[in-house]
């Protein structure tokens, strides 16, 4: 079951139109966090826009990232939130590092549509 903060970060990817959303249940496999949240990007900018909007939702409910890597290129926007990571990809970048096959084990949770 998503935490109502990560379930924030789903619907502010969804607001901002990020593609192929995946949430994975890590609490079983993983010390460092207990969810993923994965998601594409058509272009850096629309990647930018979807950590852009992320980031104001959860400061909005007092939450502010531990750490935000890659704004800058964009490939691969990391924004850790301690007890979940947000992973925003370009395309070919998602394809190659394919986070899903790499931790294949864990639980895929609902997302909902955009």
């Amino acid at each position: 079951m998503m935490t109502p903060q990560l379930q924030e970060a789903v619907y502010a990817a969804l607001d901002r139109k990020a593609l192929d959303l995946s949430v994975l249940d890590l609490e079983e496999a993983s010390s460092f966090t207990s969810y993923f949240l994965i998601c594409t990007g058509t272009s850096v900018r629309h990647a930018q826009a979807i950590c852009d909007a992320i980031e104001e939702k959860l400061e909005k409910k007092g939450l502010t990232a531990a750490h935000i890597e890659g704004y800058s290129q964009a490939e691969w926007i990391l924004m850790d939130y301690l007890s979940f990571v947000v992973h925003i990809f370009l395309e070919r970048t998602r394809l190659f590092y394919d986070l899903e096959r790499l931790w294949k084990n864990a639980p895929r949770l609902p997302v909902p549509e955009g």
